[in-house]
């Protein structure tokens, strides 16, 4: 498994696993506009020339960034691949200076066992809110908001 910064060439697989999950309801669907726009944020998983996995880290603000697209092939399921993208994104977050992590989740028990604590929408700044207005679920998210300080 080789994990790496996405590039221009992998924004057609992404576009589909991440949307596979959108049309399930299990996470919120990306536009490819949006993928080519957020391109910087993602790193991949890639196996035999194929995108097992996802996952970006969106910086929000002053040491605050988002962990987002974050979406494994079910064929590649319990293999660490969302676990793994997930350390990646941490790391490069220490690099940069950054001192909180949040996303927004359905899968508050795979992001509890990687050390992120439950929040209240509330708890975090309004700027996370930027990007909620052009979501379908606004402003009824019911997505579960996690923290972790690293």
């Amino acid at each position: 498994m080789i994990y790496r910064k996405a590039t221009f060439n992998d924004v057609e697989e992404i576009y589909n696993l991440v949307n596979l999950y959108a049309q399930e309801g299990v996470m919120l669907a990306r536009s490819r506009n949006t993928l080519y726009e957020t391109l910087r944020d993602m790193y991949v998983a890639e196996e035999d020339g194929e995108i097992l996995g996802v996952g970006g880290l969106h910086i929000v603000w002053d040491e605050l960034a988002e962990v987002r697209t974050l979406a494994v092939a079910k064929k590649a399921l319990r293999r660490h691949i969302g676990a793994n993208i997930v350390e990646y994104l941490i790391e490069e977050g220490k690099a940069l200076g950054i001192r909180k992590i949040f996303t927004l989740t359905y899968q508050d028990k795979f992001f509890g066992s990687l050390g992120f604590k439950v929040v209240t929408k509330d708890d975090l700044p309004q700027k996370v809110w930027k990007d909620c207005i052009d979501c379908p679920k606004f402003p009824n998210c019911d997505e579960i908001a996690m923290e972790m300080y690293i």
